[in-house]
């Protein structure tokens, strides 16, 4: 069965394409990321996820779309309200990913978001519950942070770039600015 998983970088993917692929599913990886920043830090990101689907032949769809200031805009927005530019993340990139199943005739959903230690993993399930119910989709979850040695062995043995951060402004600067 297809699975279509949004690639958050080509290191969280590592360990959740081999458990995937272990449990019988043919993953397709889909990457959409407007939330990284700088644009040299996106594109090294992309060249990751390019370089990643040669060395595994696992098929990825693109959009490169780079929306920053309008994601910039939102997270913004969302932080003036009190409310989590992280979720606000998690939502467009699992909406986006819903969307693009639907397009390929794919029933259900995942993410590689689900990896991180640095996520809020109960947010990006429940998000991408939510977005699967209202898309008319299943929403694939496994908490693959249980494979957090192995993918990082993978992730070394392909030597894969490993970024410091999730990708955004202000996780960048919190990771960096120790003001």
């Amino acid at each position: 069965m297809k699975v279509l998983v949004h690639a958050c970088c080509a290191p969280c993917l590592a360990y959740p394409r081999e458990a995937l692929v272990q449990e019988g599913y043919e993953p397709i990886g889909f990457w959409y990321s407007p939330n990284i920043h700088p644009y040299q830090e996106y594109q090294k990101r992309l060249h990751e996820i390019q370089r990643f689907s040669a060395l595994t032949d696992m098929k990825f769809e693109y959009d490169r779309t780079y929306p920053l200031q309008e994601w910039i805009d939102k997270a913004i927005s969302e932080m003036k309200n009190g409310r989590s530019r992280c979720e606000m993340c998690y939502r467009d990139r699992l909406l986006a990913t819903a969307r693009k199943a639907k397009e390929m005739d794919i029933k259900t959903i995942t993410t590689s978001m689900l990896f991180s230690p640095h996520m809020d993993h109960e947010a990006v399930a429940r998000i991408g519950r939510d977005i699967a119910e209202a898309e008319c989709l299943d929403f694939l979850y496994r908490d693959f942070r249980e494979g957090k040695k192995r993918g990082y062995d993978i992730s070394k043995e392909m030597e894969l770039y490993r970024q410091g951060y999730c990708g955004c402004i202000f996780s960048e600067k919190e990771r960096y600015c120790k003001d």
